[in-house]
């Protein structure tokens, strides 16, 4: 098990059915990523979602494609343009 962690901006949340949000935080790059599925009433009283987080290497996977990758790393440099890491999105 990796202890070595990497900065992950989050590039994507989408709102689903059954009172779930998915989040999704990639590297800098867009080739890898995690997703995170939370309740909408934990969004609300757990921790705040931040514009960035550190992720052990070994939880993130790798992007399949290269149009996601491409969008990935444009949205992370959207993200870090506009928000500080531990800000709140």
């Amino acid at each position: 098990m990796s202890e070595s962690t990497v900065r992950c901006w989050l590039v994507e949340r989408e709102v689903g059915d059954r009172d779930f949000v998915t989040l999704v935080y990639a590297t800098p790059d867009g080739s890898r990523y995690q997703q995170r599925q939370r309740s909408s009433t934990a969004l609300r009283t757990g921790p705040e979602v931040t514009a960035a987080t550190e992720i052990p290497e070994d939880e993130l996977e790798p992007v399949p494609d290269e149009e996601t990758r491409e969008r990935y790393a444009d949205e992370v440099d959207r993200t870090a343009e506009r928000y500080e890491p531990d800000e709140p999105i």
